[in-house]
């Protein structure tokens, strides 16, 4: 009789060894479960957006066509380029066209940041028109993100013909090259305050974060559900014939 006893505790020790084992696995899951859930939240919530800072070059190309050749992307330099929230004028080089009679209009098109905005073919030269081309570039920003480029060409106002006095004499002396053009940038700040596109986002991440959740919890419950039911099972069981002996 004692023997049974013995076994008896020997089996129940072994079980609860066994349990707390589970357990043991089940609380190492359940971690690796909240690392998982937190890099998914992470995930979802970053940042997608390209990031400028105040004073940064935004990067710029351009391309030229003339006749039905183009001359293919070439990166600007930064002296040429936008500076993000600042406002400038800079002159960029125009190199002779390939075959270049003068009797044809010149093109020039631009994209415009990493996000590469594009600006549709600008003519610039041989436009029929007695004054020198500026190009005036718009460009929209919100907080740190540029939001869209326009441009289109004027002529250039007197008070910059004035300031850069050579560069009407340049621009139509046909044995000059290279060319300048004088490109504005002027920034526009939008307001980041979007009520109605707030609401959406705010909604759209409770709802995510809701089913994340719900999901885990689920999850969660469902391990402990298996273990009381295993748990409950085994004791039941087990042999109680020896401890009624004793009795």
């Amino acid at each position: 009789m004692s023997g049974n006893l013995k076994e008896s505790e020997e089996l129940r020790s072994s079980r609860k060894a066994e349990g707390g084992s589970r357990t043991r696995k089940m609380v190492g899951n359940g971690g690796r479960r909240s690392i998982t859930l937190i890099v998914v939240l992470l995930m979802c919530f970053s940042p997608t957006s390209l990031a400028y800072r105040p004073g940064d070059i935004v990067p710029m190309s351009k391309m030229g066509q003339y006749h039905s050749t183009r001359t293919g992307w070439q990166d600007m330099i930064g002296k040429h380029c936008p500076i993000f929230a600042v406002n400038r004028e800079v002159l960029v080089p125009i190199q002779k066209p390939v075959g270049y009679t003068g009797a044809d209009p010149f093109k020039l098109s631009f994209q415009v940041g990493r996000e590469k905005f594009s600006i549709p073919w600008l003519l610039v030269i041989n436009r029929k028109s007695s004054e020198v081309p500026m190009i005036d570039v718009h460009l929209r920003y919100s907080g740190s993100d540029l939001l869209g480029v326009i441009a289109k060409v004027v002529d250039m106002p007197h008070k910059y013909v004035e300031i850069h006095s050579n560069i009407r004499e340049q621009f139509w002396n046909a044995q000059y090259w290279p060319k300048h053009v004088l490109v504005r940038y002027a920034w526009e700040e939008q307001s980041e305050i979007d009520v109605t596109s707030g609401f959406y986002v705010l909604f759209g991440s409770g709802l995510m974060l809701s089913f994340i959740l719900s999901v885990y919890i689920l999850q969660s419950s469902r391990d402990k559900l298996a273990r009381f039911v295993k748990e409950t099972v085994a004791e039941t069981s087990m042999p109680v014939a020896g401890v009624a002996k004793v009795e």
